[in-house]
């Protein structure tokens, strides 16, 4: 018997774009749809900040004619996704998650928004997040909800993205990650989400936690809508001297190659040591899918990272200063408790420990490099444990240990800058998703594009969803 096809509002990027194109299905009618259905389950997820529809029903037209035309402008025409309230959206505001700036009206789209218009794509709105896309959200602010179960963290800080993109609200969302922001909310939400290279994607127009930390990427159902959507945000941007100028690859097309022979490497300490047992079954299960598509595994030592996780905390804080400097301390008073303790120990931090701490940093990115040299991915976790209840959530301000277990595989790849995928693996006996982390060498995008799409086809993890 083959199985049921998705239902309209849950089909894979990709597979509506096929559609689209051939006109048997109308931009109008799906955005149509897709509002309807925001309208109907957003009251109880919160995942949208601002939600555009008239715009986007403004788009939809302008798609629907110009694809019956025959102006097609690619696979994102005619789709429609949001972006996280941290990207610009002319005419719109963008909060970033804090009351203080609910009035602020960008001059301009930021570059990521102006170069998904300009694939076609439709933006439905801007989505929730944690305030200034650290830890926490602002007290006054609703938090999304998990759709798998509301009861269950739906990680920090691309919330609204991650419970969107999931629920089938929108089909991809863009997202940011300081450290882990992409992958938490992938992970908690079994979503594939794609942290580029840092500077892949330009940060023009995007609210900074942190400038050199932070990484604009994508939140989807499957590696090809990743590689669609990186395709259409990457690239150089004089508005953004830090992008990187080397050209952007035909992503979607290298995801579809064999994996015959990719290495991928696994460092059987890193990984096991106080993993839970679950987490371990899915990074067993996935090597030998991995291997069984012809990849050959390797055992390697990875570089420590301890100290890395500590000074990741310090350099972000003292990033977050220069970020907030215009607003902080002179309105400290409207700021939340966790961001406004950010802020105030990076003021604190001296310039002898910062500059310590890219000295450090460099170190490790050097040793990152060297392994890279030996192996084409790395095979992590992307937390060590199972999914977490908001209350186990609530008491991390008092366990750094649990503080540090969680960003023990994400925050290290956030100070070399190294790209990475996450990609759904298995459900725990709660009925929540789990996940696994790879991670490539810079600008290894399309190796992890590749490793991806060969996983999920073989694998049905990403094709389950939470909701009707």
């Amino acid at each position: 018997m083959n199985p049921m096809p998705p239902a309209l509002h849950y089909l894979e990027l990709s597979e509506l774009a096929t559609q689209l194109q051939a006109r048997t299905a109308s931009p109008v009618e799906v955005t149509r749809a897709l509002l309807d259905r925001i309208a109907r389950l957003d009251p109880s997820l919160r995942a949208f900040a601002l939600l555009t529809a008239d715009d986007a029903m403004k788009q939809a037209e302008v798609a629907e004619v110009e694809i019956k035309n025959g102006r097609y402008r690619g696979p994102l025409h005619g789709v429609p996704i949001a972006v996280k309230d941290l990207c610009w959206l002319q005419g719109h505001p963008t909060a970033a998650g804090m009351p203080i700036h609910q009035d602020f009206y960008p001059p301009e789209d930021a570059s990521v928004v102006r170069r998904l218009k300009e694939a076609g794509a439709i933006i439905l709105g801007k989505l929730q997040l944690t305030e200034g896309a650290y830890s926490d959200h602002h007290p006054s602010i609703s938090a999304p909800k998990n759709p798998w179960n509301p009861e269950y963290w739906p990680g920090i800080s691309s919330t609204g993205g991650a419970a969107a993109t999931a629920a089938g609200l929108c089909y991809g969302s863009i997202a940011s990650d300081t450290g882990g922001s992409i992958r938490w909310p992938s992970a908690a939400t079994g979503l594939t989400g794609l942290k580029p290279t840092w500077g892949r994607v330009s940060r023009h127009g995007v609210f900074e936690l942190a400038a050199t930390l932070d990484h604009v990427g994508p939140m989807a159902r499957s590696a090809i809508d990743c590689a669609l959507l990186l395709a259409a945000i990457a690239g150089p941007d004089p508005k953004d001297p830090t992008a990187l100028l080397a050209p952007v690859p035909d992503y979607a097309r290298l995801a579809r190659q064999q994996i015959k022979g990719l290495r991928i490497g696994v460092d059987p300490e890193w990984n096991d040591d106080d993993v839970d047992p679950a987490v371990q079954t899915v990074l067993s299960q996935t090597v030998e899918i991995f291997r069984s598509l012809g990849a050959t595994i390797l055992e390697v030592q990875c570089p420590d990272v301890t100290s890395a996780i500590t000074d990741w905390t310090e350099n972000c804080a003292v990033e977050a200063v220069v970020a907030h400097e215009a607003t902080y301390p002179a309105r400290k008073q409207e700021y939340g408790p966790v961001l406004a303790s950010v802020v105030e120990h990076g003021r604190e931090i001296s310039a002898t420990s910062y500059q310590k701490i890219l000295v450090r940093r460099l170190q490790l990115r050097g040793r990152m490099a060297a392994l890279f040299e030996k192996i084409d991915l790395l095979l992590t976790p992307v937390h060590p444990f199972e999914s977490l209840t908001l209350e186990a959530i609530q008491t991390l301000g008092e366990q750094p240990q649990l503080i540090f277990k969680l960003q023990r595989f994400t925050c290290p790849f956030n100070m070399t800058g190294n790209p990475t995928i996450t990609l759904p693996g298995g459900f725990a006996e709660d009925g929540l998703p789990l996940a696994f982390q790879l991670v490539a060498a810079h600008l290894g995008e399309p190796a992890l594009l590749r490793a991806g799409t060969a996983f999920q086809a073989v694998t049905n993890w990403h094709r389950r969803h939470p909701l009707a």
